[in-house]
């Protein structure tokens, strides 16, 4: 047997957008993130937990984006989308640091695009 690989080229993202996110065990996680009340933790377990909300809110901002993509343009809620995705950029730019504080942004940012994805998954609303 050789020690070969095969690398796979996505640019589009679409073997990714196949893939269900694991929601449950994250929204537990950021159920209990939002519920410490001054906890004492290690700096590197802190920056631990904010590396794994921060992937995850990666991958969920991806699929609002997708959502969002694929709605009219009349439809508001891209538009709605487009903003909170703004936001998750800025907060997804900035340094991690092994604080509380920190992780418990990045709990509210993943929070926040679980919001915006179940808004986009909903039937569009009817015009009136």
């Amino acid at each position: 047997m050789s020690d070969t690989h095969l690398v796979l080229h996505d640019p589009n993202g679409l073997i990714e957008a196949e893939l269900p996110l694991d929601r449950a065990p994250h929204e537990a996680l950021v159920t209990a993130v939002l519920a410490w009340n001054d906890p004492d933790l290690a700096p590197r377990d802190y920056e631990q937990i904010a590396l794994q909300l921060t992937g995850h809110a990666h991958a969920v901002a991806a699929d609002v984006r997708r959502l969002a993509a694929a709605l009219p343009k009349s439809d508001g809620r891209g538009a709605l989308a487009e903003i909170v995705l703004r936001e998750a950029d800025g907060r997804l730019s900035t340094p991690l640091k092994g604080t509380a504080h920190c992780v418990q942004n990045r709990a509210r940012l993943v929070q926040a695009l679980y919001g915006r994805l179940d808004r986009l998954a909903e039937p569009a609303p009817a015009a009136t």
